[in-house]
């Protein structure tokens, strides 16, 4: 992958990655929130109660795309960007377009999707 390519990558990774550390912050803030709030009757403690569930599982989701934008931009340093993390061949550039933060080639995706093959923590 040439240089300007690559640099144009990093920069749609490091402004994702900022996007959802604000995204993570601000859930939790949120989720803190509907914690001081004095709920009166079963309605309001039901509802206090759904709304941390769901800000816990939008965080949850949020930190797991950080950590796969973190993972890519660790391998732009590393130099390995644009190469499958199981297999090491080179990943197709509409993938890389679609998702910048990709790890796997197609055939080593499908096999992560169906369980024939675990996912690595790189």
């Amino acid at each position: 992958m040439d240089k300007k390519r690559l640099e144009q990558f990093k920069k749609r990774l490091e402004t994702r990655q900022q996007e959802l550390r604000r995204l993570v912050s601000r859930n939790v803030q949120d989720g803190r929130a509907a914690d001081e709030q004095a709920a009166q009757d079963i309605a309001d403690k039901a509802a206090n109660s759904y709304t941390k569930e769901f800000l816990f599982h939008q965080s949850h989701n949020d930190r797991q795309l950080l950590q796969l934008v973190e993972d890519a931009l660790e391998r732009i340093r590393a130099g390995s960007y644009g190469e499958c993390v199981n297999c090491g061949h080179e990943l197709n550039a509409k993938r890389l377009d679609a998702v910048p933060w990709t790890r796997y080639c197609i055939n080593c995706q499908e096999k992560v999707e169906q369980g024939l093959l675990e996912e690595s923590s790189i």
